[in-house]
Formats: structure tokens, C-alpha cells, sequence
């Protein structure tokens, strides 16, 4: 079993050096990286940025975790991945535009809604717990929803948290001002297909995708 999904993964390399790596004006063949957007997504594996936005190498610059969370600006501790990655997207690649990307069915958010329950120290539990105030918010605003639309309105709210944290970056505020940073949250929906877009003056999500 091991073997036949490594022969998977060496065929679809081959497909990849074909149609990126060995053709004219291979983006590999170029010095250095200028990516125009960052992309802060999910680790799931059904949700990658790349593929949904049929975008090509070097056109993104993407970071993925669990909920696709930020985390708020502070100096304290010692790693700092996610952090890490969005300075260096802005301060060193000076992308115009952040966007959050969330999705349906989000296992991050629904181990937040249904309660923390491992045992022991779970890295997991700490991380998704940042998202705590967008469950909040969903509790107080849908009382009477089941647990799956509560889901899915915690993953909406966990979007414009993430949004609230970027612009704790001391980095992200300057370039806001100085050369009009964009910021966008947007949520895939996987089960109807649409992407939806935050619409930051009314705090509510518009249907992007029938736009287009």
C-alpha cells in the first residue's frame, strides 16, 4: 500500500515537470519569488488555495493551519510560524493583498463547537482555542441552531477574527496605510460550491462566485 501511493505521488511529480518544470519560461527557471497575493488557508486537504483559484506556481504565497487562524501580534515565546510567514509576505515580498481563506466542514472549528475533550496537553485544543470569542459570537447570535449550522457560523466568525488579529501587526497597519495593503476574508463553501466573499462595512459574507 505504501509503494502504490508513493508510485502515485512519483507519476503525478512527472505530470508536474512536464506541464511547470520542463517547458518555455519555466517560472523555475526565474530567480527569486514575487507573489501578489497571500493566501492564509486551512490544512485541509480537501481546501487548497492553489487549486481552487486555479492559480499557477509563484502566483500565491500561501500559509496553511489548522482553521486557517491568525494569531494576534505579540513578541513573547519562541516560534512563531504563522506570524513568522505573514511578515515575510509583506515586509519582504510586499504582497497587495492577505486574504483569509475559511471553508465548510472545518474540523478545526467543529472540535472548537463541540468541545475541547482530549486528554493531556493538545496542541490542536491550544491552537483552535484563539478561535473561543467566534463561538461566542455564533452562540449569541444563532441560540436556536443545531450543531452543524453553528459550525458553520463559527467558521465565518472565525474569519473576521483572523482579520481583527492582522491588523494587531504593527507591519500590516503600515502597509495598510503606506501602500494600501488589501485585506480580504473569504470562505469556501465545499458543499455548494460557491466562494463567498466579507463584505467588512455590513460584516456579512457576499456570493463572490456568482460574480463571475
Amino acid at each position: 500500500m505504501r509503494r502504490k501511493e508513493l508510485m502515485r505521488l512519483a507519476a503525478g511529480f512527472h505530470r508536474f515537470r512536464e506541464k511547470y518544470f520542463d517547458v518555455p519560461n519555466s517560472p523555475y527557471k526565474t530567480e527569486g519569488q514575487s507573489p501578489k497575493t497571500l493566501v492564509i488557508g486551512c490544512s485541509d486537504s480537501r481546501v487548497d488555495p492553489a487549486i481552487i483559484t486555479s492559480a499557477g506556481p509563484g502566483d500565491l504565497f500561501v500559509v496553511r493551519n489548522i482553521a486557517n487562524l491568525v494569531p494576534p501580534y505579540e513578541t513573547g515565546g519562541q516560534y512563531h510560524g504563522v506570524s513568522a510567514a505573514i511578515e515575510f509576505a509583506v515586509v519582504n515580498l510586499e504582497v497587495e493583498v492577505v486574504m483569509v481563506l475559511g471553508h465548510r466542514q472545518c474540523g478545526g472549528i467543529r472540535a472548537l463547537v463541540t468541545g475541547l475533550q482530549s486528554s493531556g496537553e493538545s496542541f490542536v485544543d491550544r491552537w483552535v482555542a484563539m478561535a473561543r470569542p467566534a463561538h461566542f459570537r455564533a452562540l449569541a447570535a444563532y441560540p436556536n441552531a443545531d450543531q452543524d449550522e453553528l459550525c458553520q457560523h463559527c467558521e465565518l466568525e472565525a474569519i473576521k477574527i483572523s482579520l481583527a488579529n492582522l491588523r494587531t501587526f504593527p507591519f500590516i497597519q503600515k502597509a495598510e496605510k503606506s501602500r494600501g495593503l488589501i485585506l480580504i476574508g473569504a470562505y469556501f463553501d465545499l458543499e455548494s460550491g460557491r466562494l463567498l466573499e466579507l463584505d467588512e462595512s455590513k460584516g456579512d459574507f457576499i456570493d463572490f462566485s456568482a460574480e463571475l
